[in-house]
């Protein structure tokens, strides 16, 4: 018999219910007796008020195709590069938006204190929030060198989310390794959530598990995570509108909309692993009805080059939002 994992997030008291009922106050609320000082919350996530409407920004993935990948490791690129993280906040800029979402990726490796603030006092030069930062983790390896580097790197991503005053990271989950199995990768990918959540929690940074293949590829795979993971106010789901490539990924993002704390928007669908127009105004509905109140960004990955099509996509959003 099939099990409605929606239903079970609106009525079990339970981790999931925890998740909603912190997503609902924005990035969510420290509970009462918290050892958590004032100076400690660097990016002001547990403070901040969920607004009364959604706020727009952009992904810097968005032009990966231009962009010198460094995180976590170089990545040779077939194209020029000819933007950087600096032009992409002045982009952001030009659009008005209300954030910029700065994909790790494309950071210098390592990064300098210098850098991290100028990036900053950019964006709040053309008035623009740094609406949160993604990295790209694998929490599923092993005990050993490999595993901690992936600890190390999440920690230093926290420092520097904090840093640039980002509330959330978009964390992924991992990939089964080679020779392992699913069980045991969802009990490592909980550890290194867990572990991490500790490190966040102290910065002021929350974490936003994303639906992304593997073992987040469904609903319910998401759900067997989140089940091992210890409740923190400062976690929740990344909900990226074009990952679920099943049957009705539309039905799959309703049942994981009230976890989310971060929602990022494709202009494609993949359903049944073909590319579709994604229904826009479905998704944002979608959103609003969990009662979503942070930011909702658009992830552009669509063949058109990406300046002559973001400006459409993002007008379009404003409308819905």
């Amino acid at each position: 018999m099939a099990v409605d994992f929606h239903s079970q997030i609106e009525q079990e008291t339970s981790r999931r219910d925890f998740l909603k009922t912190s997503s609902l106050l924005g990035f969510g609320a420290l509970t009462a007796g918290s050892l958590i000082s004032d100076t400690q919350l660097s990016a002001g996530v547990q403070k901040k008020a969920a607004p009364e409407k959604n706020k727009l920004s952009l992904a810097a993935y968005s032009f990966h195709r231009y962009m010198k990948q460094s995180w976590p490791k170089p990545r040779p690129k077939k194209t020029p590069v000819t933007m950087n993280i600096m032009d992409f906040v002045r982009y952001c800029g030009e659009l008005k938006l209300d954030g910029c979402e700065l994909t790790s990726y494309y950071f210098p490796n390592p990064v300098s204190n210098d850098y991290l603030r100028q990036t900053k006092d950019l964006a709040g030069s053309l008035g623009l929030e740094v609406s949160g930062t993604a990295i790209g983790n694998d929490f599923c390896l092993p005990k050993g060198a490999a595993r901690d580097a992936q600890l190390k790197m999440t920690r230093q991503w926290i420092d520097y989310s904090a840093a640039l005053g980002a509330p959330v990271i978009r964390i992924f989950a991992g990939r089964v390794p080679k020779g392992g199995n699913e069980t045991e990768a969802i009990k490592m990918c909980q550890k290194g959530i867990n572990e991490s959540l500790k490190y966040a929690e102290q910065k002021g940074v929350s974490l936003a598990l994303e639906n992304h293949g593997g073992i987040t590829s469904t609903p319910e795979q998401m759900m067997r995570i989140i089940d091992g993971v210890n409740k923190a106010p400062n976690f929740g789901i990344n909900f990226d509108s074009g990952n679920f490539r099943t049957e009705d990924p539309y039905a799959d993002l309703k049942k994981i909309a009230p976890l989310a704390i971060n929602a990022q928007i494709k202009v494609e669908m993949g359903m049944r692993g073909k590319e579709v127009p994604a229904d826009i105004p479905r998704i944002i509905k979608i959103l609003k009805d969990a009662h979503y109140k942070n930011f909702i960004v658009l992830e552009y990955e669509a063949k058109e080059e990406p300046k002559e099509a973001i400006p459409g996509y993002i007008n379009e959003l404003r409308k819905l939002v």
